[in-house]
């Protein structure tokens, strides 16, 4: 009797004696073509026919929905990502906090008051320092049955007012002048004991590989809250894409969430899409 077993996309199947093949949907064989691009920046077709095991006309075919996508550029056998926007920029020495707090103001403003509708559904928050955690901080004043968790004594100061409701934990550890930041051992063994429901964390940069910040003792508190929130969320105006600075920080598969002020070009946006990463655009 001939053996004849047919499974699910992604499975295997055997039909009529022959080789077991895996068998992908649209969808997925779209996934492996992006990722691949993400991580060598181009793909061929004979390649990705081989590895999926599927004709170069299906490869094909895939590659002209994607480009129509804008997901990417088709070339001579192959395809690679919008030159011009996969390009990334190193970041020079990082302005300081007050004058952050004036650079494109507006943008911060709105990623802000779209994280506060996000951070009143719940009830333990975790605020990383920054200028735009400091504007998400000034819209939580009155926000009751709220505990907030940060190691920004900006934040703390805002939220510490005497009419405001949000209970404020403050970590507790060695103060960064500049930023007014709380580092250091002790205050990351006294949150890494915790679980929040939510992360606000900012960024210096956003690039497909990650999150970048440009420095080496605030990046470890970013990882605390990254680590121990059930729900993570960047806050990241448009400047910042594409540019890198000293400290990578996580990859884009750490995060749930980006709230930025305009939509990120199709090289990041494909990044975003591959980690899964929902994108808020604040209006």
């Amino acid at each position: 009797m001939t053996e004849r077993h047919i499974a699910v996309a992604g499975d295997e199947f055997k039909e009529n004696g022959g080789s077991v093949r895996p068998r992908y949907l649209s969808q997925e064989r779209k996934n492996h073509i992006l990722e691949a691009l993400i991580g060598k920046g181009s793909v061929t077709v004979s390649d990705v026919s081989k590895t999926l095991n599927v004709s170069e006309m299906t490869v094909r075919r895939d590659l002209i929905e994607l480009e129509t996508e804008g997901r990417l550029l088709r070339v001579h056998g192959g395809a690679v990502l919008p030159a011009t926007e996969s390009q990334t920029v190193m970041d020079n020495e990082p302005a300081n906090f007050e004058e952050r707090l004036q650079l494109r103001a507006d943008a911060k403003s709105r990623i802000a008051s779209a994280a506060a509708v996000i951070a009143s559904r719940h009830l333990t928050i975790a605020l990383d320092i920054g200028t735009t955690t400091l504007m998400l901080a000034e819209r939580l004043l009155h926000c009751g049955r709220m505990k907030i968790f940060t190691n920004s004594i900006r934040v703390a100061y805002i939220l510490g007012q005497r009419d405001a409701l949000p209970d404020v934990y403050l970590a507790g550890g060695l103060v960064r002048q500049d930023e007014m930041a709380i580092v250091g051992p002790s205050a990351l063994a006294q949150f890494e004991q915790l679980w929040f429901d939510v992360s606000f964390t900012s960024v210096a940069g956003l690039t497909g590989a990650g999150l970048y910040d440009s420095s080496f003792e605030e990046t470890e508190m970013k990882r605390v809250y990254l680590r121990r929130s059930g729900y993570k969320v960047v806050l990241c105006d448009s400047a910042k894409f594409q540019h890198m600075s000293l400290v990578h920080i996580a990859s884009l598969q750490n995060i749930d969430m980006l709230i930025t002020d305009i939509a990120p070009p199709p090289a990041l946006a494909t990044a975003l899409d591959v980690a899964k990463v929902e994108v808020l655009i604040a209006k």
